[in-house]
């Protein structure tokens, strides 16, 4: 799920009062609760049947622009320049202490990391002298073995190009972790951007960015142009044998397990064996080569490419990954691309924005563990627990009462159900940090340093049990996630706040909240995807034949009303895409009805308390239409409907309450009301 006020100590100080008055447990009585949603942000003039996202959020929205350093702004957002914030004042305090503090402690590696980027002069004084060594030796490629040679190099350092390596659960044996290669190397957002008539401008200006970060080193205008026209031309061969954003979500097109003999037939010219022994990671029985088209591509250009542009294509993209942490030349180049043509942002982000992105791709649970101690007691976390189980128990209860879904598919939906691991807040154990050489003034070599230790943490778990504990968010992150190999929600500390939690607010509020986010994961588990993984976290069928193709019927429709939703007036063709946010989309839909289930539960038979002037259904849906209130730029909302599997957020407000018949009669809503979809049209799953 995606998405992205008070001081963060006062939140800390709220979820301990939330721990002890349990506001959302039905059977503990509470005080009144306290206004936590601001009515005078509705807008009268629009109908709640007519546009509910226009109602709840259209005069917020018009009164909250886009801030210049940002491409979209809301709720999301704002609680992520919140969480922005508290971090700013953790890695501050690391860096005035790291001098003094323990040698070796997270506080001092967060601190001289922080330091060493926020030093300027220093940097902009090296210009882009510390990736020369890694272009000299480029330069010296003279073959396919070469460079061969090079990649496995690259890959053991955390610097891989041309293609995508890692681990993950085995898709037939999810106990294990095994390799995964995947099809990667691409500049430009999808594979469609590199052959599609109406991405031609962003090709030009993806050339012109190329030519550009080669004459920063010191090659002619003309040869770089050349050295441009030649590396889209290569990336163009990839892109041609990659697959769409679509076909990528099917678990058919993420894994082919393979031995190394059997992967070797794939590519001829890049040996396997050879490729793991430079990483230092055991083959053990086999990998998955997980889109084999494109590394039969992949390995013809290693025949038929002359090394001269592969050199290229190799030296773009070092100088390219490298641009954000050289000169100011380069950083400048990075945003000017990426940021304004790409996505329309007018300005740069602050320095430090910047820098504590680094710190959080470096040592962000480490940074989470500061994080945590500052703003997230533990009894917060047995707090979140409560709402986990509610919404976890109106999914139960929903598949239980399924009508179209037969006994035997209930029991194996339902055993799953049975082992669905929440995690909440945090890790129960913190990864260590030790063999990790962090210096106070050297910025590249500290984000070098911490991208190979972070590589060599990732390739060591191939060959080991998988840890469902292990957690692929930092604490200070505001988002949520489901993984189907592991069968786990994860809920971050930091989305365990408003506008999604309020410890004194009013259940409809929470549940509209952060309940339907508990729902949306708990959701994932049963989604167009994750319904094809059983509850141990392996690719199996446990559906009867006709279940899956009624469930496949109910997708279909969901698939064709978001189709028919358009973002941008001025680009009618450009729609959302319903098979790529099919996920999401069930998502939303059943985790705001097991919310909406999981607070009648919890009220029972009590009186409606009218909070307002608005009903307690009323504000439930509310709240779930404030959590995607916010607007983006054009240009970010085109890469987006390429890229996204995610429904613009004016989409998901509306979206899924239009199928509830719940919302209808809590707004009074009429049958022809573009709030209320026909008989037809209308979506239930789960």
């Amino acid at each position: 799920m995606s998405a992205s006020a008070l001081k963060p100590l006062v939140l800390a100080t709220a979820f301990a009062l939330a721990a002890s008055q349990s506001p959302l447990h039905a059977a503990q009585p509470k005080a009144a609760p306290a206004p936590v949603y601001d009515v005078g942000e509705l807008d009268p003039s629009v109908s709640a049947c007519q546009d509910f996202n226009a109602y709840a959020n259209g005069k917020w929205i018009a009164a909250n622009p886009i801030p210049a350093d940002r491409t979209r702004w809301g709720a999301f957002d704002q609680l992520r320049e919140q969480s922005l914030e508290a971090q700013h004042k953790l890695v501050d305090a690391a860096d005035a202490g790291a001098d003094k503090a323990a040698a070796g402690s997270i506080q001092q590696k967060i601190g001289w990391l922080y330091r060493s980027g926020m030093d300027e002069t220093a940097i902009d004084k090296a210009g882009f002298d510390p990736i020369k060594p890694d272009l000299a030796a480029i330069a010296k490629l003279d073959d396919s073995a070469d460079i061969v040679a090079w990649l496995g190099q690259a890959f053991a350092k955390g610097e891989g190009q041309g293609f995508r390596f890692g681990s993950g659960s085995d898709f037939r044996d999810a106990s294990r972790q095994i390799a995964f290669a995947g099809q990667g190397g691409l500049g430009l957002p999808t594979p469609d951007y590199y052959t599609q008539d109406e991405h031609k401008d962003i090709r030009a200006a993806y050339v012109a960015h190329i030519a550009r970060l080669f004459e920063l080193t010191g090659v002619r205008a003309a040869e770089a142009a050349k050295k441009a026209d030649g590396i889209l031309a290569f990336e163009t061969r990839l892109a041609q044998a990659s697959l769409s954003r679509v076909e990528l979500r099917d678990p058919k097109n993420q894994y082919h397990f393979m031995t190394i003999d059997e992967a070797n037939k794939v590519t001829p010219h890049f040996d396997w064996a050879a490729f793991f022994k430079a990483i230092d990671v055991p083959a053990g029985d086999g990998f998955s080569l997980s889109q084999p088209k494109f590394f039969a591509q992949l390995d013809a250009m290693l025949a038929d490419v002359p090394a001269a542009q592969w050199r290229d294509y190799l030296a773009f993209h070092a100088i390219d990954d490298a641009s954000e942490y050289l000169s100011k030349p380069f950083q400048d180049e990075n945003f000017a691309f990426y940021g304004q043509t790409l996505n329309g942002q007018p300005e740069q982000r602050a320095r430090w924005k910047r820098v504590l992105e680094a710190v959080n791709g470096g040592m962000g649970q480490a940074l989470g563990q500061l994080y945590v101690k500052e703003h997230f007691p533990p009894e917060a976390k047995a707090r979140a627990q409560q709402l986990v189980d509610n919404v976890r128990n109106a999914l139960k209860a929903r598949i239980e009462g399924l009508e179209w879904m037969s006994d035997e598919t209930k029991a194996r939906a339902l055993e799953k159900w049975s082992t669905f691991l929440p995690k909440i807040g945090y890790p129960d154990k913190w990864r260590g940090w030790d063999g990790l050489a962090i210096v106070p003034d050297d910025y590249f070599a500290n984000v070098r340093a911490a991208n190979a230790f972070n590589e060599r943490y990732e390739l060591a778990k191939i060959g080991t049990p998988t840890d469902r504990y292990e957690w692929h968010m930092t604490p200070q992150t505001v988002n949520a996630y489901y993984s189907s190999g592991t069968n786990t929600i994860n809920f971050p500390a930091a989305i365990l706040q408003p506008p999604f939690f309020y410890a004194d607010g009013d259940d409809a509020i929470n549940y509209g909240g952060i309940g339907a986010v508990i729902g949306h994961e708990a959701g994932h588990g049963f989604d167009d995807k994750g319904s094809q993984f059983d509850g141990a976290g392996n690719n199996v069928n446990w559906w009867t034949k006709a279940d899956r193709e009624r469930f496949e019927e109910r997708t279909a429709r969901l698939a064709a009303q978001f189709d028919g939703y358009v973002p941008l007036a001025g680009h009618p063709d450009n729609h959302v895409n319903g098979k790529l946010t099919m996920g999401e989309n069930i998502g939303d839909l059943g985790g705001l009805s097991f919310a909406y289930d999981a607070l009648q539960a919890a009220e029972g038979d009590k009186p409606d308390p009218m909070i307002d002037g608005l009903s307690r259904d009323q504000r439930f849906f509310l709240s779930w239409a404030r959590v995607w209130r916010g607007n983006i730029r054009d240009k970010a909302q085109l890469v987006l409907l390429n890229t996204d599997p995610h429904a613009p957020a004016k989409f998901r407000a509306i979206g899924a309450p239009s199928n509830m018949p719940a919302f209808a009669e809590a707004f009074q809503c009429k049958a022809g009301d573009p709030m209320v979809r026909p008989d037809d049209q209308r979506v239930q799953i789960w």
